[in-house]
């Protein structure tokens, strides 16, 4: 599956600011702890997955805040002269996605590509750099099956009337990556797309890993019977392919903590006998309308097509959602948006004057928030003070044009 385009991405040394001598800190979920993210040994590539979407009601303001909280983390990285492998899937066919499909009447395949077309025109107009692979569940079925097949090869799996599900006893460690207690995890696993109460399984949180044909509904043929993969081991399966164990940061909303990024990691470390699948587990927080969580079930939900077609500026939408610590929740109203076009709207008058205050401090300040765990309103608020300040500096102006770009995203 092909990405989208990358806008360029400009050195800040190149423009005569100094290189940054910081490290990455963000905060893992699975210790509860903020702690420095980076390459494991110098030199290395910093390696990223990010859980990308189910193609139906793409792309929200829920979408577009944790894919730009990851965008960060990219650019970050660059900054600080890491190569970056970043790896995103797509879940093209799930239950969610037939389900609309049968429900509009169109086919299930034409849904998922024009959501997944409009997804990439929303990344790229919101300048969002796009992963190095970009990784279909469909396209996926070979690796999935491999990985599925390592499963049952460590007595791992077992069938439930066609259906092979994953046991959570085979894996000591499950529980490590949310914290959370057994009890806790049953409400959410119903809530988020689990089967606790199937007959026949051994423990109500056993994943399902392939789940056999149902009438009407698409199937591929593999060694378990025609069927299709389950949510979980189609991330297990992708990163492991394209970044292997211990990768750098897993990421995406916080409610995939459980049981997605738990599930994932308790199948790729089964499968490969490795530990641990990510060294770090990183969650942006929700994004809500009206007083609920903005999502596809509840209906409230703001895309960033209808804001494009409306005529609003692309920027002014990535200002609105940085305006907010990726890790908090939040809820979107039309003066979020208003604020951001005033603050796009002071920016681009301050690159536009002649001089300004020296860059340098600002470049230094932007820099230190961003690496303490992704503080972007406090780096948007350096830029407002330098925005505002008079100085007799030149050269300032295009710096900290190219400042905004390469670490903010934020093209003036």
């Amino acid at each position: 599956m092909r990405s989208w385009p990358a806008s360029r991405v400009p050195s800040l040394s190149d423009a005569g600011l100094p290189a940054p001598a910081r490290q990455l800190l963000l905060h893992d979920t699975a210790t509860g702890t903020t702690r420095p993210t980076r390459p494991e040994r110098p030199g290395d590539t910093a390696r990223m997955y990010v859980c990308g979407i189910t193609p139906y009601d793409a792309t929200h303001l829920g979408h577009a805040n944790t894919y730009l909280a990851f965008d960060l983390v990219n650019r970050v990285w660059r900054d600080l002269g890491h190569r970056v492998h970043y790896v995103q899937n797509a879940t093209d066919v799930d239950d969610p996605l037939l389900e609309r499909a049968q429900q509009t009447g169109e086919h299930w395949r034409a849904l998922a590509d024009r959501e997944i077309q409009l997804f990439r025109d929303d990344m790229a107009a919101l300048r969002v750099l796009p992963p190095d692979q970009y990784v279909g569940a469909v396209e996926a079925i070979p690796l999935i099956v491999e990985m599925i097949e390592k499963l049952r090869g460590r007595d791992a799996t077992y069938e439930v009337d066609g259906d092979i599900y994953f046991p959570i006893a085979s894996d000591p460690a499950f529980g490590q990556v949310s914290g959370l207690s057994k009890e806790q995890m049953g409400p959410l696993f119903a809530e988020r797309g689990g089967d606790p109460d199937r007959r026949g399984k051994r423990d109500p949180l056993d994943a399902l890993l392939w789940m056999a044909r149902r009438p009407g509904e698409p199937g591929w043929e593999s060694p378990f019977g025609q069927g299709r993969p389950g949510w979980h081991v189609e991330c297990s399966a992708i990163s492991v392919e394209y970044l292997g164990m211990a990768f750098d940061v897993e990421g995406g909303g916080s409610d995939l903590a459980f049981p997605h990024h738990e599930m994932g990691a308790s199948h790729a470390q089964v499968a490969t006998g490795e530990r641990p699948h990510a060294r770090s587990y990183v969650h942006a927080g929700m994004v809500g309308l009206d007083g609920e969580k903005m999502s596809k079930s509840r209906g409230n939900l703001v895309f960033v097509s209808r804001l494009r077609e409306d005529g609003t500026d692309p920027m002014a939408i990535r200002l609105a959602l940085l305006a907010h610590h990726y890790r908090s929740d939040w809820e979107w109203t039309r003066a979020e948006l208003d604020a951001a076009f005033a603050r796009l709207a002071r920016w681009r008058a301050a690159v536009a004057r002649p001089s300004g205050p020296s860059a340098a401090p600002v470049a230094d300040t932007v820099r230190r928030h961003l690496a303490d765990d992704l503080d972007a309103p406090s780096a948007l608020a350096a830029v407002d003070a330098w925005a505002t300040a008079e100085g007799p500096d030149e050269t300032a102006p295009s710096q900290v044009r190219v400042l905004a770009d390469a670490l903010l995203g934020i093209a003036l």
